[in-house]
């Protein structure tokens, strides 16, 4: 049994370290300090907790984290791996190790298309390795769908369905 929440301030030293798990390198993956604090990555985690800013924690029946979802706005001058546009969230996500494969990155990403959309968001994005169909092949079952590819990564696009 796994249950999700929202983020508490106290639970950011845990959201970095999800930041940390969600960027896929097979090889020589740089030290998380290093990692996580590049020109290129604290743009996802500093000053957490702006406008815009939206995280959940999924938990075990023993009430550890083991795993986090989270979404971002960015904008023109200082997009994201995954930037659409200033009105499309950016999520990352990742699950600790030990509970892979066992669909609770599913649950998160459920929970996360429903946060956005009760906070009335029409879009929301992501940025994924080309090398991992795993998450691609959620992904696309989620409802998300290719957007561009830019590198060895693909960006795709959630949009909600207009009644």
């Amino acid at each position: 049994m796994v249950t999700i929440r929202t983020f508490e301030k106290n639970e950011l030293d845990f959201l970095t370290d999800m930041l940390y798990e969600s960027i896929h390198i097979f090889e020589n993956k740089p030290k998380k300090e290093d990692l996580i604090n590049s020109s290129h990555i604290k743009k996802y985690h500093e000053g957490w907790g702006r406008n815009g800013d939206t995280a959940l924690i999924a938990f075990n029946t023993d009430n550890q984290p083991v795993g986090a979802v989270w979404y971002r706005l960015f904008n023109e001058s200082n997009k994201g791996y995954g930037f659409v546009d200033r009105h499309t969230p950016e999520l990352g996500i990742a699950v600790a190790e030990e509970v892979r494969e066992k669909g609770i990155g599913t649950l998160l990403m459920k929970a996360i298309i429903d946060q956005a959309i009760n906070e009335g968001y029409k879009s929301i994005s992501l940025s994924v390795d080309l090398e991992n169909s795993h998450a691609i092949h959620i992904y696309k079952k989620l409802g998300f769908e290719e957007y561009e590819v830019s590198g060895t990564s693909m960006t795709m696009v959630f949009r909600v369905k207009e009644d």
